[in-house]
């Protein structure tokens, strides 16, 4: 009877030595995996940081293009319809064509084919 009480001891001690091991490889798998999945958090919001930061800044881009564009072609319209506008009040007689073109420097004169 105390060979099997000692052998049952033995194994006691055995399951005991087996079950602290396995307890603390689950610990240090928990905080592995936990250290992981709080790199990969932190990756991935530095990643959308980046990529929200690269959006505003193209979209900025964009938009000065655009805005840059827009300018011109209002800048545009406006000459041609000064130049338009001189012509109509030349070839009116409202004002000398001379006078247009000494205050304006860059009028055209209209020509005299339809009088």
């Amino acid at each position: 009877m105390d060979v099997l009480k000692k052998g049952f001891s033995i194994a006691k001690e055995g399951v005991v030595a087996a079950a602290e091991k396995t307890k603390a490889g689950v610990e240090e798998a928990a905080a592995k995996t936990k250290e992981g999945v709080m790199y990969v958090g932190t990756k991935t919001k530095e990643g959308v940081v980046s990529s929200v930061n690269t959006v505003a800044q193209k979209t900025t881009e964009q938009a000065n293009l655009v805005g840059e564009s827009a300018v011109a072609g209002a800048n545009q319209v406006s000459e041609k319809a000064e130049e338009g506008l001189e012509s109509v009040v030349a070839s009116t007689g409202l004002v000398n064509p001379a006078e247009v073109s000494k205050t304006e420097g860059a009028a055209e004169q209209p020509t005299d084919a339809g009088q």
